[in-house]
């Protein structure tokens, strides 16, 4: 490696280049899935950008060509996991945004058995930022359970619960529709821990038919047809990158 020459370190290289947090990114590098210059390296290790080759999983992992940052919205369709390789060989959402132009990666996640609205982008720093926990952009659900939603379930579902042994912020929960075979539960939450919605309706005995994501704050998913993708506006991308 070269000294002195705009040097930084592995994680934050990573993470600029928009394939996953920063955070994720050191426990990749603890795993030993990135190496520098093909050898397994330690947190902290610094690289010279252009100079020091960096992979992850045996692929480059490399800049955007000119910083020329892309920000898409994709109706993620059921069946689909969030990752743009999976060793399991289920489809991936990368196929779904191979036609984008440069590589994409997703900000956050939704379950292999949800769909709706996922951000994809090359920018880094955004997608880090989108995926902090300290970030609480409130994301907007379309629920639908099995049978009738009780007044009391409805009422826990709006209060703070403990999932794996955190206590959750309070969500937002309205009945949308109610029929005697399901319901439809608007959710709004405004954290984003791990298949949170179908934890919470487990412990109160729903059992989910159906979950879509149909907003991120002022960014709705609209009338995108499901397994496609279009690009943000520039009002949309200036919305993330300053909510607070």
């Amino acid at each position: 490696m070269e000294q002195g020459r705009n040097e930084v370190r592995v994680q934050k290289y990573v993470a600029d280049c928009g394939l996953m947090s920063r955070r994720k990114a050191e426990e990749e590098i603890l795993a030993g899935r990135i190496k520098v210059n093909g050898e397994r390296v330690e947190q902290g290790r610094k690289i010279v950008p252009g100079v020091d080759r960096v992979e992850y999983l045996g692929r480059p992992v490399e800049q955007p060509n000119g910083n020329r940052f892309v920000y898409i919205m994709l109706n993620k369709p059921r069946g689909y996991v969030t990752t743009m390789n999976d060793e399991l060989g289920r489809k991936c959402v990368a196929s779904l945004v191979e036609d984008v132009g440069c590589r994409v990666y997703p900000c956050g996640r939704l379950d292999l058995d949800s769909e709706g609205l996922l951000i994809l982008t090359n920018d880094g720093a955004l997608a880090n930022k989108l995926m902090h926990p300290s970030h609480h952009i409130p994301k907007l659900y379309t629920v639908k359970v099995k049978g009738k939603v009780t007044e009391q379930q409805l009422q826990k579902l709006n209060r703070p619960m403990i999932i794996d042994g955190y206590e959750t912020q309070p969500a937002v929960a309205k009945i949308l529709s109610m029929k005697e075979e399901e319901t439809a539960i608007g959710m709004t939450l405004f954290e984003g821990r791990n298949r949170q919605i179908r934890k919470m309706c487990e412990q109160l005995s729903l059992t989910v038919l159906s979950l879509k994501r149909i907003a991120m704050g002022s960014i709705t998913l609209g009338n995108l047809k499901s397994g496609t993708w279009k690009r943000l506006s520039r009002t949309q991308v200036e919305y993330l990158k300053n909510y607070k």
